[in-house]
Formats: structure tokens, sequence, C-alpha cells
């Protein structure tokens, strides 16, 4: 009776084991991921004082300074502006984050297949940005990044992948 209660025992552990491929694991596993690594409008960080004479990057910096983040200078002898930081600006500077992927989804996943040395699975899945700051939600500002305005308003998908460790499953990096 004993052998059987443990092996029962073993049994239920290993259904709830934080290495299953379930919903609720990956869902755990993004939570924690999207936490620390949020959205921004730019990846390659530019670097402040920040001067062009683009006409995209001046439409977006400009929005920038709509929404007090920045104050632009006109350097007419060279023809671009010059954008500096706000204090305000200085708190999201340089890569300007506009929130973290949260209330996450799992729309579906594929089986667990070994590569790069570890199972590794593709999830698809839908979030919700939290924590938005008031900069983001100003007009001038949505319009210069569509793709911001639209993850910040309602619900966006997205597919990753995820591997298996020995204790659970991470994004790797």
């Amino acid at each position: 009776m004993g052998a059987v209660a443990g092996a029962l025992l073993i049994a239920l552990v290993g259904c709830n084991s934080k290495t299953a491929a379930t919903k609720e694991n990956f869902i755990q596993t993004l939570d924690t991921y999207f936490q620390t690594h949020p959205d921004c409008l730019f990846e390659d960080a530019p670097h402040f004082p920040y001067a062009t004479g683009s006409p995209v990057k001046i439409r977006q910096m400009d929005a920038l300074v709509s929404a007090k983040q920045m104050v632009r200078v006109e350097d007419l002898t060279i023809h671009v502006n010059r954008y500096t930081l706000t204090p305000a600006g200085a708190r999201f500077a340089p890569k300007f984050c506009y929130g973290y992927r949260g209330h996450i989804e799992i729309d579906s996943f594929t089986p667990p297949v070994k590569a790069h040395g570890f199972p590794e699975t593709q999830v698809t899945y839908h979030y919700s940005l939290q924590d938005v700051p008031v900069w983001a939600t100003v007009p001038e500002v949505q319009r210069a990044f569509p793709a911001m305005a639209k993850a910040i308003h309602g619900s966006s998908s997205g597919t990753i992948t995820l591997a298996q460790t020995m204790v659970d499953w991470q994004v790797p990096e």
C-alpha cells in the first residue's frame, strides 16, 4: 500500500512540476521575464543630447517634446535639431520604456522539441501593457509611435521561445 501511495505522490508532484509544459508554467515564466524586460520606444538607445536632421526622427523627438520629456534647440548653422532631456524625461531615458507585458493568456504552444541542448517550445500569447506612463498617452506621442499606441490600447499578441531547464522554463537570451 505504501508503494502505491508513493508512486501516486510522485505522479501528482510530476504533474504540478514547474518543468511541465503547461499554460500555467508558461504564464509564470513570462510574467517574471516581462517584469524585467519592458517594451521601449528605442531598442538602440540614443545618447543625449541627441542631434538629428532626419524628418522622421524630428517628428518622433518633437512628440516627446510635446509630452515634456525633452527640450528642442534648433541649430540652423548645421540644419539639425538638438534634443536634451527634461528632469521628467531623464527618468525614462535613454530607451523610453512605456510599460511591461502583463495579464498574459496563452493561446497555444508547440510540443517541446530539443534544440540548443534543451527542450524548447514556441508559445503564442496575448497580453496587455501594465504601468504605462502618462507621457505615452499623449496623442502626439501616439501618432509618432504607432506601434506603441497600438500596444497600449487593449490586447496585443506575441510569440516567444521558451526553454525547459532542470527546474523551470526560461526565455533563452
